[in-house]
């Protein structure tokens, strides 16, 4: 068997495939009380997951990975202040370090969206469970791999789709199972987002020297380093990730399809485009509408940057339109708006958020690793990955300018050249996606 560093610098670059299937020792989470913990990407829901997770009793944070050093020394320090009995933080820049620890149970994945599959892939072959930041994955291709990977090594990985773990979530989903809202005909996702702004276009530059930019390209074509790429930004970039539809909308999507118990979509369309701010630095849309039809009902997706007048005059949500009321729901709560023609009189609730979705989702993943019950997990990657894909859809429709339609048996595209083109995205530098 080859030695874990060897093994684990063979998958990460240049490797067609995963060759060996490693055994691992029992990991500490077994012989002690405390699981630790260590985090790749700091900047953003890495962070966020960060501070969830030391929230968790008997959990810590003992590593740190980031390709701006400048971000890690700051997180560094306000993580050792956040955890007083915690002495030593260890701070890498390259993650394959991380996963050279025997000591490390977990591993947080917080990078932007085009290192979510290769990073989520080591760390289940280096023995560690996984909490992967959404969308799962950056193409369908890679979200099937991901699956494959975590049954292959036996991992329990979630994936942060936290709202999975708020109670007034699964109270409007059991609503609407419920049947009081009569056929449902139509589920409307709205996004409608006003602070979230391309940046200016602006020259490319030199990275600054705190910034490992070849790293943070990783998988991605090699591009000259731009500000307006970079950081949060990179989500409007289709070498990146997907705009709001795999911002938002892995979010939103997923309990529409959680509400409908439906499958992937028969056929998807899509309009949209650059309109609202065609001079700023953005590859994605805007605005962008897509249809999503399924068996016995449609689901209507509709974004947009820069403005908050969503439908029901809430910027985003989802709503559930049946004969007998339509339920719209979001991140603050649910409501049940009766239809006036109905005969069948239904209640009206109007029920607020009193919790902490991430918080609850860290303690979800915790009990399911202490329990060894991946069953029991709010998200896991095979539900992680489904959303992931029904929103990849949505943009693979605007992408290719065709209604697109899904061969559920065969889990392929019906046309050939959009399975081609669109499935999984082409890895660069000397990166290849696994074949598991």
């Amino acid at each position: 068997m080859k030695q874990r560093r060897d093994f684990i610098k063979e998958l990460t670059l240049a490797s067609a495939s995963i060759i060996a299937t490693p055994s691992f020792a029992r990991s500490a989470i077994f012989t002690s009380d405390t699981i630790r913990v260590a985090t790749i990407g700091v900047n953003g829901m890495g962070w966020s997951n960060t501070m969830a997770a030391i929230k968790v009793k008997n959990v810590e944070v003992v590593a740190l990975c980031d390709i701006d050093a400048s971000v890690l020394g700051k997180r560094k320090e306000e993580l050792l202040l956040k955890q007083p009995g915690v002495k030593q933080v260890d701070t890498y820049g390259d993650y394959r370090k991380i996963l050279d620890r025997k000591d490390i149970d977990v591993v947080i994945v917080g990078t932007p969206d085009h290192w979510h599959a290769l990073q989520m892939i080591n760390a289940c072959a280096a023995g560690k469970h996984v909490y992967v930041e959404k969308p799962a994955g950056n193409s369908i291709g890679e979200c099937d791999t991901m699956i494959k990977a975590k049954n292959r090594y036996n991992r329990i990985v979630q994936v942060g789709q936290w709202q999975r773990s708020q109670q007034h979530f699964k109270d409007a989903v059991d609503f609407v199972h419920s049947g009081q809202l009569g056929n449902i005909r139509t589920t409307k996702v709205w996004c409608y987002q006003g602070w979230m702004r391309p940046q200016p276009v602006v020259a490319n530059s030199v990275a600054p020297n705190y910034i490992d930019y070849k790293t943070w390209l990783g998988p991605a074509p090699t591009r000259a380093f731009n500000p307006s790429r970079f950081h949060f930004h990179f989500r409007w970039f289709w070498d990146y990730a997907g705009g709001l539809m795999t911002d938002w909308g892995v979010h939103l999507l997923d309990y529409a399809v959680q509400g409908m118990k439906a499958e992937n979509p028969i056929s998807v369309s899509a309009l949209g485009g650059k309109f609202a701010y065609p001079e700023l630095a953005e590859e994605t849309p805007d605005t962008l509408t897509a249809l999503y039809e399924f068996e016995k009902f449609n689901l209507v997706w509709d974004s947009a940057m820069g403005i908050d007048n969503g439908s029901y005059n809430r910027d985003h949500g989802i709503a559930f339109i049946g004969n007998n009321g339509t339920l719209i729901l979001d991140r603050g709560g649910w409501e049940v708006i009766e239809e006036r023609q109905s005969k069948n009189k239904v209640v009206k609730p109007l029920a607020k958020s009193q919790d902490s979705g991430v918080d609850l989702h860290w303690e979800n993943f915790i009990a399911a690793i202490r329990n060894n019950n991946p069953s029991s997990l709010h998200c896991s990657i095979e539900e992680g990955a489904h959303i992931a894909t029904v929103a990849q859809m949505g943009n693979i429709a605007y992408r290719s300018g065709k209604k697109i339609s899904w061969n559920e048996a065969d889990k392929k595209f019906t046309d050939p050249s959009i399975y081609k083109d669109y499935y999984t995205k082409p890895y660069y530098n000397g990166y290849e996606l696994p074949k598991i």
